[in-house]
Parts: C-alpha cells; sequence; structure tokens
C-alpha cells in the first residue's frame, strides 16, 4: 500500500545518567532531504542517523531532532575552588583589620563569592548515550512509518474514488465515440456539398478526403491507451513500492489523451465528460503531490 510523505514520529527515553528524545517530522519534497539537528557532543552520530533515515524514508523532506538533557538524577556536582577562598579569606582578613571593621569572615561570605563555588555537569558514557539515541531513533523511525501508511491508506481510497468517476466518464465516452467518425463524415459532406450547390467534380477523391477527415475523429486509440494508464495507476496503488513518480507520470500520460479526446470530438456530450475528467484528474494530481 502507498504511504504519505506528511508524518510525525517522537520517541523518549530516560536512564540514570540522560534523557534522550528524538523528534521527526516530514513533509512533501520532491526527492530525499534529511536534516538533523543533534547536540554537539553527538555530531559524529549525524551521518549514522542520516543512513537510518534513508533506508525508512524513500522521498520527502524529513527533519530529526536529537535532544539529550537532564533527567533530574543528579547529573550535577559541585565544584569548590580552594585555593581562591583561601586567597578571598586573607583579604578580606587583611581588609577588616585595615578598616578597624568588627565580625566574622566565616563560610556565609566566602559562599557568596560565584567564583569559589560553581555546579557542572557530571561526565556521561558517550558511549551509552550514542547507544540510547540510536535505540530511540529506531522507535521514531517506526512511529513515523507508521503514520506515514496510515496517511497513505487514507490517500490510496481518495484517489480511487477519483479514478472511478474518471472510469465512468470515460466509459460514457466509449459508448458515444463509434458514431463520431460517421457523424463527422455525414456533416462535412454535407457542408461541401452546400458550397458546391450539389455537384461534385470527383466523386471518389471527395469520399477519400472526407473518410480521412472522419478517421481523425476517432477515439478509440486514445480511449485504450487512456483505459490502460487507468490500469496502471490503480496496479500501482498497491505498490509496496516508492511510487509517488511513476503515478505522477501516469497522470501526464492520461491528461494527454484526455486532452486528444477533447481536441478530437467535435461533440457537446463529450465536452461535457472531459470537462469532468480533467476536474478529476485535477484532483488526483493534488493529491498524489502527498505520495511517496
Amino acid at each position: 500500500m502507498i504511504r504519505s510523505m506528511t508524518g510525525y514520529g517522537k520517541k523518549d527515553d530516560t536512564s540514570k545518567q540522560a534523557g534522550v528524545t528524538v523528534e521527526i517530522r516530514s513533509v512533501n519534497h520532491r526527492f530525499l532531504e534529511v536534516a538533523v539537528r543533534v547536540p554537539r557532543s553527538l555530531a559524529q552520530l549525524e551521518e549514522q542517523i542520516r543512513k537510518a533515515v534513508q533506508q525508512r524514508c524513500l522521498r520527502g523532506r524529513v527533519d530529526v531532532s536529537v535532544s539529550v538533557h537532564n533527567n533530574g538524577s543528579g547529573l550535577k556536582t559541585v565544584q569548590i575552588d580552594q585555593a581562591l577562598a583561601k586567597q578571598y579569606h586573607s583579604a578580606l582578613k587583611k581588609l577588616q583589620k585595615t578598616l578597624g571593621m568588627r565580625g566574622a569572615v566565616d563560610i556565609s561570605v566566602l559562599a557568596g563569592f560565584r567564583e569559589i563555588l560553581s555546579l557542572s555537569d557530571q561526565p556521561v558514557d558517550a558511549d551509552h548515550v550514542t547507544k540510547t539515541v540510536l535505540r530511540v531513533l529506531g522507535g521514531a523511525l517506526t512511529d513515523l512509518d507508521r503514520m506515514r501508511r496510515r496517511e497513505g491508506e487514507a490517500l490510496a481510497k481518495d484517489l480511487a474514488i477519483h479514478l472511478k468517476a474518471i472510469q465512468a466518464a470515460k466509459t460514457a465516452v466509449s459508448k458515444k465515440a463509434p458514431g463520431l467518425a460517421q457523424e463527422a463524415f455525414e456533416r462535412m459532406k454535407s457542408r461541401v456539398q452546400a458550397l458546391l450547390q450539389g455537384e461534385l467534380p470527383d466523386q471518389a477523391r471527395l469520399q477519400q478526403e472526407l473518410a480521412v477527415f472522419a478517421d481523425r475523429s476517432d477515439l478509440s486509440e486514445e480511449l485504450v491507451r487512456l483505459e490502460s494508464h487507468m490500469l496502471q495507476f490503480d496496479q500501482t496503488l498497491h505498490s509496496k513500492e516508492s511510487v509517488g513518480k511513476t503515478l505522477e507520470f501516469l497522470l501526464q500520460e492520461m491528461g494527454r489523451e484526455v486532452n486528444t479526446i477533447g481536441s478530437k470530438a467535435n461533440d457537446a456530450d463529450i465536452a461535457a465528460l472531459v470537462v469532468r475528467m480533467k476536474a478529476e484528474l485535477e484532483k488526483l494530481r493534488e493529491q498524489v503531490q502527498n505520495v511517496e
């Protein structure tokens, strides 16, 4: 079954060291384009992530965002600059003596200096984080694929409805087409006779020219090709491969045949059916833009 190019997938994982979140969005695009955003510390994973996406997606713009964050499990450590604290203490005692100030230079005073106390992240296991990111990425890609398949099923049903409408109009044209050549022949013959006031100088030549003109109004070849394209389109809807470009090509060929039918058939009823088919083809074209 066909897949849509639009989808979303997200997975989270929380460990004692760090939490990992992978978020994936995909939208329509003529080719496959993968954009990866990861923390600077995981820059070496970009190519590996891109290849993993390429194995699961064939068309569309896919944006992958990876974040590694503190999960609240004590990943911060307190750093104390003891040498700097001693210098501050010595300087404050000296200043106190110089100014003749009373009071104690205790720990509470020293704690107020940010340079003495600082917080820093505990080092995390890079190998563990890498494995976690790739595992969570796989889950997010599965969610993305599941959504793209659901969208594809809905698209296939809608495409089938429009294709059925074209088939109905084409069937109506096929019923009326056999008499078009004869009608064109008789119509043109009457016009020639009226122009020549009933005098036909070369009956055989006239009959030959009229037959050629009538043959140009024959729609059988266009109808056969249109039927073939519609059959291929329907079969392609059930393919498991990437079929978006194939469907676009078939729609182009179907449009060409419908245009030819409209230009060859000098008939009001067929003209109305051609307009109906063109409208349905345009709806198909809009939807096919979403197919992978």
